[in-house]
């Protein structure tokens, strides 16, 4: 107790002077309503509210205000009884319980067209929206379908869907997963899924992090593209986007380039490997294995690239090694 009137700055005699002094008027008056509202309660088979009580006590001739009988009831702990409304959705709960998350089963993909994810934004353009709906291959993590449009609808997400299907054929048994939203679970969407062969996937209720692969691409692609930039078209915000999928098609020729530049265990020419060369430092070709024309063919979106040669024949020019001695 000395610690307590220390930390509250009160003398102890001052606290058992208090704790012994009689109780004021306002709070016998308190414990008398009390009482009254009590008994009302009660004689209601406990289904009176405050305004109820507040009713019944104007009427026995006590004047007292709702705000008074609302904190006497809370404080002792009475409520009224209310009904509560029901409504009827089971159509929408055996929905969402047919397309589950079925992500949270599937291991982390080892390879492309495994799964796929999805999600729809909100792009500014002057005083008004435009929608962005995109497909993005959980792997490789590339955006391999995407359109724009003025309306939020089935058909936006439905077009950048068909995009991603052109672009890579997926095998049936693909996994796509999106949020709950009126664009995906729409029923021409998800018998188009049905009809390709594609098992759906959505988030939990309240679960956004379930797709949070798209939201971080959303978060990168509006603070590097759209944040503090204002676009006067809808021509100029295409061109943007284009520019930021060009970009990804070009990082992925430096990745075919780089592939070939490690297939070639030689130096020649403008490729020079470090550990391909003469003991005077020029370069050292290997023209048995490699005097060929390559070309890489696209052999599908889970098997590597084929190369395809075509051997270099000189009927007049024989292949020496040059020196710029």
């Amino acid at each position: 107790m000395a610690f307590l009137c220390q930390r509250y700055r009160v003398s102890r005699s001052g606290f058992y002077a208090w704790e012994q002094r009689d109780r004021g008027r306002r709070r016998r008056a308190d414990e008398q309503l009390g009482a009254h509202i009590e008994r009302i309660h009660r004689e209601s088979g406990a289904r009176y509210g405050s305004p109820r009580v507040h009713q019944v006590l104007r009427r026995e001739g006590v004047c007292v205000s709702n705000k008074r009988v609302a904190r006497l009831m809370r404080e002792r702990g009475l409520r009224g009884r209310s009904s509560t409304l029901y409504r009827r959705s089971s159509g929408v709960h055996q929905f969402f319980e047919k397309t589950a998350n079925r992500r949270l089963d599937e291991p982390v993909p080892t390879r492309t067209d495994q799964i796929w994810v999805g999600d729809l934004t909100y792009l500014r353009l002057g005083k008004r929206w435009r929608y962005l709906a995109t497909v993005m291959d959980l792997f490789s993590r590339r955006i391999i379908g995407w359109t724009l449009a003025k309306n939020r609808t089935q058909e936006v997400t439905l077009r950048a869907l068909k995009r991603a299907i052109s672009l890579r054929d997926p095998r049936p048994g693909l996994l796509f997963h999106s949020d709950r939203g009126i664009e995906y679970s729409a029923y021409g969407y998800q018998d188009f899924l049905k009809a390709k062969g594609i098992v759906p996937s959505m988030n939990r209720p309240r679960h956004c992090q379930d797709n949070a692969h798209m939201e971080s691409f959303f978060h990168s692609l509006k603070a590097e593209l759209t944040h503090r930039r204002d676009y006067g078209s809808d021509a100029e915000l295409n061109q943007a986007l284009e520019k930021a999928g060009r970009v990804a098609d070009f990082l992925e020729l430096g990745e075919l380039m780089c592939l070939d530049a490690l297939h070639r265990e030689e130096s020649c020419g403008g490729h020079f490997r470090e550990e391909y060369q003469t003991e005077d430092g020029e370069a050292l070709r290997d023209d048995d294995r490699f005097a060929y024309v390559a070309a890489w063919a696209h052999a599908g979106s889970d098997r590597p690239p084929v190369l395809h040669r075509e051997p270099l024949t000189f009927e007049y020019v024989h292949l020496a090694q040059r020196s710029y001695k």
